[in-house]
């Protein structure tokens, strides 16, 4: 979406050449030549980039500036005028102005103003929304698995180096993630998370590195790919698996030389990220019969952090449950609803196969069909108030995986674990499990020697 830049001056000639610059730059530009015209256009429109010259036919543009800020306080203000001085400019700054640029303007120097100022805005939003993810979508729980996890994360945060989190399909693959990033001694840079699997084969590179105008059919501007508006902070590459190999290749290009081209481009950019991803798939055997990268596999499994699924932690859903229902009501109204002691008990019983995600989104159903503030179990859907086998056995052996202290034990744990759990739910029948994981046959067979597995596991 357009950016768009309100240009507050009583000179045509200034506004037309400001307009002119900003949208061959691609902004959208609304123009007012007074204080009042611009209140008016204020009314109507919020800009993300407000222009204000200090002195305007009707106003003083440092006595518009306070209440421009209070009636706006996210879009950045940048002061301009020809007859500044070293104690106007730092006035304006001490009232809330981002920058103040004085006439003649250098119309490169207010693309390149315009640009940090937008940058910066959106970083403090970004901010602002993780702080409220955070809030939101904490990694909850009590259990021997996730107190365990969150060990695992404070000491692996603070390093700079790259992470392979693992795990089943609405595990909170990228809650771990996020909470890796707060963590860090990056937290005050950008989080840019990618859905890998969301983005067209032939769209990713772009995506990822952005592209010079021209570059390609329909390139009309230069953009800025994921990674260089990730510089300085974390890039989470979500479902990994899923990226060609010639992204594979460029991402490992940029962990080598700590820089990247835009498609189309020639110039070396200079780039320092932090690289997390995450998969459910077999990454290693995906290696080995060339459907991914082996030097990349080999840089990202130097830490890989398993994330244990629901039925693991078991002794967490309650509260996970609680939670959800109460998050809910918070952000649509209501009244919260709570869980009879039978659901608990039936919630235990039950495998999870969705994990957390499906435990969230069955509290959402339950908040909106459940007449009553008690939910019981006659409000279940009928594959949860049918009778289940406890899955004591199965959380025991998940919970055994987080015993150890050692990344790479833990790695060899979830891998048996995850290929014997595949196995029974496809009865032992090795071509489809091998089909199922994303995994040749004959790497399963070997996969099941080498780690010994057996159908007692």
């Amino acid at each position: 979406m357009k950016k768009t830049i309100l240009i507050i001056d009583d000179e045509p000639a200034i506004l037309r050449s400001m307009s002119d610059i900003f949208s061959d730059e691609g902004y959208n530009v609304i123009c007012a030549e007074d204080g009042s015209q611009a209140l008016s256009l204020l009314e109507k429109e919020t800009p993300d980039l407000i222009f204000l010259d200090i002195w305007l036919p009707d106003s003083d543009g440092l006595k518009l500036l306070p209440g421009l800020k209070k009636e706006h306080p996210q879009v950045p203000i940048i002061m301009i005028s020809g007859h500044g001085t070293i104690e106007t400019a730092v006035q304006a700054t001490k009232m809330g102005a981002f920058d103040f640029i004085e006439k003649p303007l250098s119309l490169d120097k207010l693309v390149i103003t315009a640009g940090n100022a937008l940058a910066l805005s959106r970083l403090q939003e970004e901010n602002l929304r993780l702080k409220k993810q955070y809030s939101e979508n904490r990694l909850l729980g009590n259990s021997e698995a996730i107190v365990l996890l969150r060990e695992q994360l404070r000491v692996v945060a603070p390093t700079d180096g790259w992470v392979l989190i693992i795990g089943e399909s609405g595990t909170g693959k990228e809650l771990v993630a996020r909470e890796i990033h707060r963590l860090s001694k990056r937290h005050e840079q950008p989080f840019v998370s990618i859905n890998c699997a969301a983005i067209a084969d032939d769209q990713i590179e772009a995506e990822l590195f952005g592209y010079e105008k021209g570059a390609f059919p329909g390139a009309e501007r230069r953009r800025k790919g994921k990674f260089e508006l990730g510089n300085g902070g974390t890039i989470f590459l979500d479902k990994i698996s899923t990226l060609t190999r010639s992204a594979q290749e460029r991402v490992l290009k940029v962990l080598e030389e700590s820089a990247f081209t835009r498609l189309g481009g020639d110039r070396p950019i200079p780039i320092d990220v932090r690289i997390l991803a995450a998969t459910s798939r077999d990454l290693e055997s995906e290696s080995e019969n060339g459907r991914f990268n082996r030097k990349l596999f080999l840089k990202l499994n130097i830490l890989p952090i398993p994330v244990p699924p629901l039925r693991a932690r078991s002794d967490d859903i309650p509260l996970l449950a609680e939670f959800f229902l109460g998050n809910y009501f918070k952000n649509h109204g209501g009244v919260t609803k709570h869980l009879a002691p039978e659901v608990l008990e039936q919630f235990s019983a039950y495998q999870w196969p969705g994990n957390v995600r499906e435990l969230k989104n069955l509290m959402e159903r339950l908040s909106i069909m459940c007449s009553s503030e008690l939910i019981q179990i006659g409000d279940l859907p009928p594959y949860l108030r049918e009778n289940t086998p406890a899955a004591a056995d199965a959380d025991h052996r998940w919970q055994e995986l987080f015993a150890t202290d050692l990344l790479a034990e833990a790695a060899k744990k979830f891998e048996k674990l995850f290929i014997a759990d595949k196995l029974a739910q496809n009865n032992w029948n090795i071509s489809r499990t091998a089909a199922a994981i994303g995994m040749n046959r004959r790497n399963l067979h070997r996969k099941i020697n080498t780690l010994n597995i057996t159908r007692t596991d």
